[in-house]
């Protein structure tokens, strides 16, 4: 019986499908989205302005993702079929722990066609599992830089690109990821393509 709830997303994300975790809950989130530091795009965060106000009914879906992922390593038989050609991990939510980030692995490894994204800031996380793990060749991992008006370019070891938040009259030549649906693009998505620096405009929420 599969325990992991699928969303169907909208708005950017329309059209794609994801599993996600409860921001609101989740320590690292609540710490960083209070952060004093106003470069930090954790102080921005659409998860946490939605999941407070008028998508507050999406809280228990994601609190069980949150608890079914993180707390114990899921058997085979309830982890998800996805039969997309691409899936987003935690379009709310951040890695929790590494229980966490074992499920989404084994996830990948059960659905090796489908080729599998996860944006995350948690490097110290993704470092200490895959320094003795090979990560999936269907896994994208996007380091999520935290700065704003930052471009990171390289990525850190075992992230595949960087994604970055600029003003949006920063670097407005670099920005490939402004006003687009994530269906028409699939930058982020695509193996092997060269691109390891994605940049978007900050958006207010």
């Amino acid at each position: 019986m599969q325990t992991v709830h699928i969303s169907v997303m909208t708005g950017k994300l329309d059209g794609l499908r994801a599993t996600s975790t409860n921001t609101r809950t989740n320590p690292y989130c609540i710490k960083q989205n209070a952060s004093p530091d106003p470069n930090n795009i954790c102080t921005k965060c659409y998860s946490h302005t939605m999941l407070s106000s008028y998508r507050k009914n999406m809280q228990p879906a994601l609190q069980r993702n949150s608890d079914a992922l993180s707390t114990r390593v899921l058997p085979t038989v309830e982890l998800p079929r996805v039969m997309d050609s691409v899936f987003r991990f935690d379009a709310h939510g951040e890695l929790i722990n590494e229980t966490h980030l074992r499920n989404l692995v084994a996830i990948c490894e059960y659905n090796p066609r489908t080729v599998f994204a996860l944006w995350t800031k948690r490097n110290d996380i993704v470092s200490k599992y895959f320094r003795t793990r090979a990560k999936p060749a269907n896994m994208m991992l996007i380091y999520s830089n935290p700065k704003i008006s930052h471009i990171m370019a390289k990525p850190p070891k075992f992230f595949d690109r960087t994604f970055n938040n600029v003003l949006e009259h920063e670097y407005v030549e670099r920005q490939n990821c402004t006003g687009q649906q994530c269906k028409d693009c699939l930058l982020c998505y695509t193996p092997g393509n060269g691109v390891t620096t994605i940049v978007e405009k900050v958006k207010n929420y």
